[in-house]
């Protein structure tokens, strides 16, 4: 089977994950550095608003935590005094001693004006007014913890249920609202934002517990935890409820040790735990099966070849769950191809050097299949913009090539790939490769020839088996697959850096 072959599966779903967690970087610390986590649960509300899960939750979340190491400040079914009493405690415990602070919050909370509240059990909500009042805002945890002084700070909430209050009139709308990571923070939902998670069945809701299971691994690192709960809990819910999550940290975390310097392998090293990865991959890459796709992402969570696996997993299990709008007015709609037939654009190239024009090329979408997409000329991309074949150099990309997170474009998401390279009259092995590094780095207002758009800025750096380093900074609109501006910078082994730009001078979008 060749590589289109393989990748002509079903049609394929863009997916965004969330949870709720947040977190601020910090420099190196020892095991007994002070780490103080407080936990709220909430159940016991009045009426039909009651929840089964949250104090247990709670209680499960408190006990882990301690076994871990950590001080643990515990408000079980609170009212909002009590609330704002341990968020004073926790920061005075942590204040002056560049520890870690962490909430733990599970209950009702909403989402009004883009900020995020967490509800008491006494609150009497009937109208947007009462919310700043009675409700208690997720900037009032941050605030004390930047007080504080702490060198990490951990956020999570599960807290992404329907607003019971005033029929809904006391919330700008479902589900909790999309917020960037600010730097240094890791933040996720339980669901999506917008998108409302489930209380659960049994003594824990379905997110919690399956964190509480990951926490059983002590020595693994945050990032990997939280990717392991998005998928456990994408499957188990059948794609009904996806957590998400954005990062900008730039150390490790380890919740029974504490903050990490992230170590970089060895070339040697990365090429042994390349080697073995592939051996896997290989080993499903042609399945149809979504379950093997699930168990890879759950052996290797950030692995080199877990981009590919992803998105293989939107294109055989679509997601469930709404579209929404940020802050900045972009819709992010979980299920939309970058791509439409007869979408095009006209990109002219310069030199770095010298601003001279070097070239125009005006790429257009010819067809769209089973998750594939083809450009006259021949080059084709998955729906989510990955390149699977790339006319130009003649090379075949396995997995497919990213050029966006597999989890969804939001700021502060990034990802490391690989991918093996077959040429033009020879095959791919494991001495062809490129490797990327990419980060969602903001959402940016442009203007190029073709005229202004608010765009998502991207940077990505990539080398390949000969050495060859590029770093490209480009900027791509939130529903159109082609790039619209990039910067480049190629350097080989030897002479001076190659530079260039391009911008778009025309673009246009067909028939969805």
């Amino acid at each position: 089977m060749n590589l289109f072959q393989k990748y002509l599966t079903p049609t394929f779903a863009i997916v965004l994950a969330g949870v709720a967690l947040l977190a601020i970087p910090a420099t190196a610390q020892a095991p007994n550095d002070v780490r103080i986590a407080l936990i709220i649960g909430n159940s016991a509300y009045p009426g039909d608003m009651k929840l089964a899960n949250p104090s247990n939750d709670a209680k499960d979340m408190a006990a882990t935590l301690r076994n871990m190491g950590f001080g643990v400040i515990e408000v079980i079914d609170s009212n909002r005094a009590q609330m704002m009493d341990g968020i004073e405690r926790a920061g005075k415990s942590l204040n002056g001693k560049q520890g870690v602070g962490m909430l733990f919050y599970a209950g009702h909370g909403l989402q009004l004006d883009w900020r995020n509240y967490m509800v008491p059990v006494d609150a009497k909500l009937n109208s947007a007014a009462d919310v700043p009042k009675q409700a208690v805002d997720i900037e009032a945890v941050m605030t004390a913890f930047k007080s504080a002084g702490n060198r990490m700070n951990i956020v999570v909430l599960d807290a992404c249920r329907d607003d019971p209050f005033a029929n809904g009139k006391t919330s700008s709308g479902k589900g909790l609202a999309p917020l960037d990571a600010p730097t240094g923070t890791f933040l996720a939902y339980a669901t999506a934002p917008g998108n409302v998670a489930a209380d659960g069945t049994g003594k824990n809701g379905l997110y919690t517990g399956y964190l509480l299971q990951e926490l059983q691994k002590p020595t693994a690192r945050i990032e990997d935890i939280f990717k392991r709960v998005r998928f456990q809990v994408r499957k188990a819910s059948d794609g009904a409820q996806i957590p998400w999550e954005t990062t900008s940290l730039e150390d490790d975390f380890v919740f029974n040790s504490g903050i990490k310097k992230t170590i970089k392998l060895t070339e040697n090293q990365k090429e042994k735990e390349f080697d073995v990865e592939k051996v896997d991959w290989e080993r499903i890459s042609s399945s149809t099966k979504v379950d093997d796709f699930y168990a890879f992402v759950q052996k290797y969570p950030t692995g080199l070849f877990t981009q590919g696996a992803m998105s293989t997993i939107d294109r055989l299990s679509k997601a469930k769950i709404s579209a929404y709008v940020d802050k900045s007015g972009i819709k992010h709609d979980l299920n939309q191809s970058l791509f439409h037939v007869g979408d095009s654009i006209e990109i002219v190239r310069k030199d770095g050097y010298t601003g001279q024009e070097m070239r125009t090329r005006s790429p257009n979408i010819s067809g769209i299949k089973d998750g594939l997409v083809t450009m006259a000329g021949g080059s084709v991309f998955t729906t989510k913009g990955e390149v699977v074949y790339a006319t130009g150099s003649g090379n075949t990309f396995d997995p497919p090539r990213p050029y966006i997170p597999a989890d969804g474009i939001a700021v502060g998401k990034k990802w490391t790939s690989r991918s093996v390279v077959a040429s033009k009259g020879g095959g791919g092995n494991n001495e062809n490769w490129v490797e990327d590094e990419g980060q969602v780095i903001a959402i940016e207002s442009i203007t190029v020839p073709a005229g202004t758009f608010k765009t998502f800025k991207i940077e990505r750096n990539s080398v390949n088996r000969a050495g060859v380093r590029t770093k490209n900074t480009y900027w791509m609109l939130p529903d159109f697959g082609f790039i619209i501006k990039q910067q480049m910078e190629v350097r080989r082994r030897r002479g001076n850096p190659e530079l260039w730009s391009e911008e778009a001078v025309s673009l246009t979008r067909g028939a969805s």
